[in-house]
């Protein structure tokens, strides 16, 4: 009994010793990360917050002015537009994308021939680039509504469902990918179960699939519904905000602008006097899409099933 007791004081106090080097290496790992991290994004972060309370030209030349930008921003018509064509967008899209993304993926793991190369099919869109994408189906639309005299960037109903279907048509496959680990998932004894207890095939998915897969809705609403607030090169290659609206005080409403869109021409616009104004929309973008992000992951964890 002593030796076995030896030997174990022996192989924890190897254990600790093995365990002590490596603990010291994480840091060295965490390091760069962390560095990269603060460079690439904390350090420019802070100085946009800071900036958006300065009115300036250069960055190196600035004048306090408080919230001044902050109430231009709120003040201004072609944001506000913007915010609630984003939020109409980004809802729409959501609903159709998810939809699409789950009907796609349970069709696929129902045991069809060919469904590995459809599964490629689907996904291939998401390869492309948003501003190539954003240039083919401009083509595609173009060529579709020359017959009624019209295009995407002269009609902003056919703009608006333009991008709802240029960005189905990118993320559906992506988050079919996601619904079909969650399909797989789902134990497969509970679906027996189902079936020994005579529920039907619609009974299983409402009552016992969906439920289930409740985690891979919760990270594929997150996803299309922040790429819907932050959808930009989309945008500026199909319609870059046209059709403009002249308003009766002479300012301009581009009224397929989304709100990266918006941000980006007050910023770079010819004047060059409203980056503060530009700044000050970014930081409320930030915290818009925060604040979203933050109460959907709040409210869908609440529906998970532990498994």
């Amino acid at each position: 009994m002593k030796q076995i007791k030896r030997k174990r004081d022996a192989a924890a106090l190897n254990s600790r010793l093995i365990r002590r080097p490596i603990q010291r290496m994480v840091w060295l790992f965490l390091l760069p990360t962390f560095a990269a991290f603060c460079i690439g994004f904390l350090y420019p972060f802070l100085q946009g917050v800071f900036l958006s309370f300065c009115k300036f030209k250069v960055i190196s030349q600035w004048d306090w002015v408080w919230f001044g930008n902050y109430i231009k921003a709120f003040s201004d018509s072609s944001f506000l537009h913007a915010f609630w064509f984003t939020a109409l967008f980004a809802f729409v899209s959501v609903l159709f994308i998810n939809t699409l993304a789950f009907a796609v993926a349970y069709a696929l793991t129902q045991g069809i021939k060919g469904s590995n190369l459809f599964r490629t099919v689907f996904f291939m869109p998401n390869l492309i680039g948003g501003i190539v994408l954003g240039y083919i189906w401009s083509m595609i639309f173009d060529g579709i509504l020359v017959k009624y005299n019209t295009s995407v960037v002269l009609n902003s109903k056919f703009g608006f469902w333009g991008l709802i279907i240029l960005i189905c048509w990118q993320q559906v496959g992506y988050m079919m990918i996601i619904y079909i680990a969650g399909l797989q998932a789902v134990p497969e004894d509970m679906l027996e179960a189902a079936r020994i207890d005579g529920a039907t095939r619609w009974q299983t998915l409402w009552k016992v699939t969906i439920p289930n897969m409740m985690s891979s809705f919760t990270i594929c609403i997150f996803l299309t519904l922040t790429n819907g607030f932050k959808l930009f090169d989309q945008n500026l290659a199909l319609t870059a905000g046209r059709p403009f609206l002249q308003q009766a005080d002479g300012s301009v409403i581009k009224t397929t602008e989304m709100l990266a869109l918006n941000i980006y021409n007050s910023f770079y616009s010819s004047s060059g006097n409203n980056r503060g104004t530009a700044q000050a929309k970014a930081v409320l973008f930030f915290v818009l899409v925060a604040a979203i992000g933050l109460i959907q992951l709040r409210s869908t964890r609440k529906k998970e099933v532990q498994q």
